[in-house]
């Protein structure tokens, strides 16, 4: 039975993260919450995943003429060298801390995106 709730977690964040949405986002709750994986476990899991998802999507957005050539060094280099750093400060704080931090990431997230769908006005294409 864990497999297949391993196998529809693991969908749930290909599909997201094939969207550009974080499949992350979705696959670390999922697996902590509901598989009972522990936190340091789960962001590592992640980490895995978001390889082969992440070479997919790019190919398929580049063929499709989504990216933009010119944002994209200065957006991976400190993503880059930032992501290195958190790692390790990740793998030095304790499993209660990552799991609020998260979990406080998440919340401010969705209060935003909420915020943004309620009082955004839609954006009108002029031709």
């Amino acid at each position: 039975m864990s497999f297949y709730l391993f196998f529809l977690s693991g969908a749930i964040g290909g599909l997201l993260g094939g969207m550009g949405m974080g499949g992350g986002t979705a696959l670390i709750p999922l697996l902590t919450i509901f598989l009972g994986v522990e936190q340091r476990t789960a962001q590592g899991i992640n980490l895995i995943s978001f390889l082969p998802m992440s070479a997919a999507a790019l190919f398929v957005h580049a063929k499709s003429g989504l990216l933009e050539p010119k944002e994209i060094l200065p957006l991976a280099l400190p993503a880059l060298l930032l992501s290195a750093l958190s790692s390790l400060l990740a793998g030095a704080l304790p499993q209660t801390v990552l799991r609020t931090s998260f979990g406080l990431f998440l919340v401010i997230l969705s209060v935003f995106r909420l915020k943004n769908a309620l009082f955004s006005h839609p954006v009108r294409k002029t031709e």
